[in-house]
């Protein structure tokens, strides 16, 4: 996995995960827990799925928070 997140792109996904999970674990609503859990997860690993598939990448720098891969 190539990191494709930028620390912009990380900064609001913490942000909008945070506001969902509490919203959710506060109203009872499963769909945004689960949306604040997939964002705060692609935030802490810097790789985003429908990222990759669509060919974005955010500014995330190699070495930024990744190895290099070969």
């Amino acid at each position: 996995m190539k990191c494709n997140i930028g620390k912009i792109d990380r900064i609001i996904r913490i942000v909008l995960g945070v506001v969902l999970l509490g919203a959710g674990l506060m109203k009872g609503w499963i769909i945004a827990d689960i949306l604040g859990v997939a964002l705060l997860l692609t935030a802490a690993i810097g790789w985003c799925p429908p990222y990759a598939l669509l060919g974005i990448d955010t500014g995330c720098k190699v070495g930024e928070d990744q190895p290099k891969e070969d």
